[in-house]
């Protein structure tokens, strides 16, 4: 055993810097994921009304969760269960079609986990009970690690070189955390550890965050990522399951109890993030309107800090068989451009100009608009002679000929929402639209 933890130390050594290979090992193989992707995530508003945080698209192409699932399989951790209950049939609908390519006859696998009711008459109660209404369903799979995974934030991280600090550490439970601005901890738990990383508080989300010693202004948030050894885990959820006054949420109750009565370590983000410009750790939850549209646009930087472009690391998602985008006129006051920006399959850029702006796919923008500092998502139309600047405009809007969205706040506050930061969110049912069928 000793044997074995000196080699663990070495190899988890030589990646510390997050630049060495890819764990993929022993542990990875041991290892279950149960993502948790049941959550509404009301702050985004009107782009939740009809799908999962989760399931919101991004980045041109992909979907929220599909950061979490390809850190799981990059990272050879391949026994994965998605927790779902929110208005979840657009996460399902999308899982099975782009995340059916892992093959079962190797064990490897995306088993969908809806709230069935298992245990009483109760759907998921909170982050912790939708494990415990999983665990005869994980412990069949014999893990000996259980990651516990948010399918709402969008990073990419080596799963494996947390696990390998978990089984050094000889922790009970591991967090992975980062430093944020002290006026952002509230939204998040908030941790203070010992020399030895070791979680000696856990504050979830404290009105007035613990600032990390030395630095006033900053304050160690949890990501939302743990590893639990598997016999550890089991045991509590049963604990947690038994206590009528818990609110079974891992951040209020299991992680708190977990602190005080067991070993805990942190996990610095910065030691298994993969990428971010200049070794900077990416990590965003996009939990807000605001927040979504600035997510979007660091993709579109020069040189973004969250890489799409790294091979070795792929992002994967279900892929549509679309034609090219295309950029059609070349005349004066009528010349179909895209510039600073990023657009996806079957674009038509007619006439039109875009800057600054992510387009998703199947996007048509006509003659002589304007589209600036904004992001469009899947099938949306954009009229003639149109006007929009620092926009999020949701799936299937259309956009009538002349229309201006963003030039006149208090005009677009009496139609649509516009956030404090000036971004204005504009949907189907907001227009007057029906995008969706009920009855």
């Amino acid at each position: 055993m000793q044997e074995n933890d000196e080699g663990l130390r070495r190899v988890f050594g030589s990646t510390r810097s997050g630049q060495g290979p890819r764990f993929i090992s022993q542990l990875t193989r041991d290892a279950f994921a149960v993502v948790l992707a049941g959550g509404r995530g009301s702050r985004l508003r009107q782009l939740t009304d009809w799908r999962s945080k989760p399931a919101v698209p991004f980045a041109g192409k992909f979907r929220i969760i599909d950061f979490t699932l390809s850190n799981c399989v990059n990272s050879g951790v391949r026994r994965i269960g998605v927790a779902t209950q929110y208005k979840s049939q657009s996460l399902i609908h999308h899982l099975q079609r782009g995340w059916s390519f892992l093959d079962g006859r190797l064990n490897e696998f995306i088993d969908l986990l809806p709230a069935q009711q298992q245990m009483g008459e109760e759907w998921y109660r909170g982050t912790a009970d939708a494990v415990f209404q999983n665990l005869d369903m994980i412990s069949r799979n014999q893990p000996k690690y259980v990651l516990v995974l948010s399918g709402d934030h969008v990073y990419k991280m080596d799963y494996g070189r947390m696990l390998a600090s978990h089984v050094a550490d000889e922790a009970d439970l591991t967090v992975a955390c980062l430093e944020v601005p002290r006026e952002e901890a509230s939204a998040f738990g908030v941790m203070s550890v010992d020399e030895s990383r070791r979680v000696t508080r856990f504050s979830e989300k404290p009105q007035d965050p613990e600032p990390v010693p030395g630095k006033p202004d900053r304050a160690l948030v949890s990501m939302g990522v743990y590893v639990f050894s598997a016999a550890y885990l089991f045991d509590q959820l049963v604990r947690d399951g038994a206590d009528p006054d818990s609110s079974h949420d891992f951040g209020k109750d299991l992680i708190p109890h977990a602190v005080r009565h067991h070993r805990v370590f942190a996990h610095d983000f910065a030691e298994s993030c993969i990428g971010g410009e200049e070794g900077k750790p990416y990590w965003r939850d996009v939990g807000t309107v605001d927040a979504y549209w600035e997510a979007n646009m660091d993709v579109i930087r020069v040189t973004p800090e969250l890489n799409l472009y790294d091979d070795s690391w792929p992002i994967w998602t279900h892929q549509e068989q679309l034609p090219p985008a295309k950029f059609v006129f070349d005349d004066d006051g009528r010349r179909g451009m895209a510039v600073d920006s990023m657009t996806s399959g079957d674009c038509i850029i007619s006439g039109a100009a875009v800057r600054r702006s992510l387009l998703f796919s199947s996007v048509r923008v006509e003659e002589r608009s304007q589209v600036e500092d904004s992001v469009i998502l899947p099938k949306v139309r954009i009229g003639r002679d149109v006007v929009i600047r620092r926009a999020i405009l949701d799936k299937r809007c259309h956009i009538a000929d002349g229309m201006r969205i963003g030039v006149d706040r208090e005009e677009d506050a009496r139609r649509f929402h516009v956030t404090e930061k000036g971004v204005t969110l504009v949907t189907p049912e907001m227009l007057g639209q029906r995008a969706h069928r009920i009855g």
